[in-house]
């Protein structure tokens, strides 16, 4: 048999140093100022524009020139040389026409901050303040029943405890890569939230392959603790799993390497999900289904104590009420009767003989 690791034993470590990520997360995003959304959940204006002078030009000169607009986000897509980049410009609903308006004023401030310079526009996409709302308010229902439809699977497949255990493992991955989102100032767009679903389907696969040996091995380790079958069920999985995660993460890190924009953001996304939920699989989910199992045991116990005194106090009553005098002349009466069938019966046998 392979070697068992205790990985029970440092569930309480793993666990804190889980929440103090978590809150750490929560506090480095409020520090920030909340999330850096882009114009998907926030209304505002993006507009692709192909800038060329004859020379390299960074982000900060493209942001230097449109600092009128307050919170532009300026992003450089495609190779260095081409001097592409994407300008978004958050509508707060204080301009009339604010797509016309402030992409013309864009535009007139590219031409007279890059003197000499031919700028192009590529692309433009406006969304406005309802949408934005909507999207939001669709992203977040489809995360809760995503969620709600994973509880309910997983109590079908295995039992209650196995399922909480495994949502506590996914809304820790959420929070975690939700609070290096906001730490960093990652933009939040409808990618994030692809990538958000992908990592709770990564760590549910992997949760539930080793779940799924937990209970294989409950049946074979019967004398064993609960914490035994665990470590050993992780133990048996950890080479599956520690070999998934690694070739998932080769080929992320090459979208990552080789990409720009919106899909090296996702493969950064994606990259930090499945370390987070590869860790979760083993020192969240894991532990928390320990804790359920001895809980729901301490219970089972609390209620044979119960069930035991409870028969006790009903026998013993039953002896106290065979002292009481009417206890006692039923016995008597009881014992008249017998004697008198038995006498019946003999004198019915004497009449036969004769």
């Amino acid at each position: 048999m392979k070697r068992v690791f205790d990985f029970m034993k440092t569930r309480a470590v793993m666990l804190t140093i889980s929440a103090l990520v978590i809150v750490g997360g929560i506090v480095g995003t409020v520090t920030q100022g909340g999330f850096n959304l882009g114009i998907d959940f926030e209304a505002g204006l993006s507009i692709t524009a192909q800038i060329d002078t004859g020379s390299d030009i960074t982000v900060a000169q493209v942001r230097d020139v449109l600092s009128d607009y307050d919170g532009a986000q300026v992003q450089r897509i495609g190779s260095p040389d081409q001097d592409r980049f994407v300008i978004r410009v958050r509508d707060d609903g204080t301009v009339d026409n604010f797509q016309q308006v402030v992409g013309a004023g864009i535009l007139d401030d590219l031409n007279t901050g890059f003197d000499g310079a031919t700028i192009q526009e590529l692309e433009r996409a406006y969304v406005g303040p309802r949408f934005s709302q909507d999207l939001t308010r669709q992203a977040v229902t489809l995360t809760v029943f995503a969620l709600l439809l994973i509880l309910a699977y997983l109590w079908f497949r295995f039992r209650l405890g196995y399922a909480l255990a495994s949502i506590a493992a996914l809304v820790h991955d959420v929070l975690v890569i939700v609070g290096i989102i906001g730490t960093f100032q990652l933009e939040v767009s409808t990618a994030t939230i692809a990538a958000v679903l992908t990592i709770i389907g990564y760590s549910l696969n992997d949760t539930i392959v080793i779940f799924d040996r937990i209970r294989e091995n409950e049946a074979l380790l019967r004398d064993s603790s609960f914490t035994s079958v665990i470590n050993t069920s992780i133990s048996q999985s950890l080479s599956r799993t520690l070999i998934t995660s690694l070739t998932t993460l080769l080929a992320v890190a090459a979208i990552f390497v080789f990409s720009t924009g919106q899909i090296q953001l996702f493969a950064l996304k994606l990259m930090l999900g499945v370390i987070v939920g590869t860790y979760s699989s083993v020192f969240v989910a894991s532990p928390v289904l320990l804790a359920w199992q001895k809980s729901a045991r301490a219970r089972q116990k609390r209620r044979d104590a119960e069930r035991y005194r409870k028969g006790s106090v009903t026998r013993s009553d039953g002896a106290a009420d065979a002292d009481t005098p009417s206890a006692q002349a039923a016995q008597t009466a009881d014992a008249e009767a017998v004697k008198r069938e038995l006498a019946r019966k003999r004198s019915t046998k004497k009449g036969k003989k004769r």
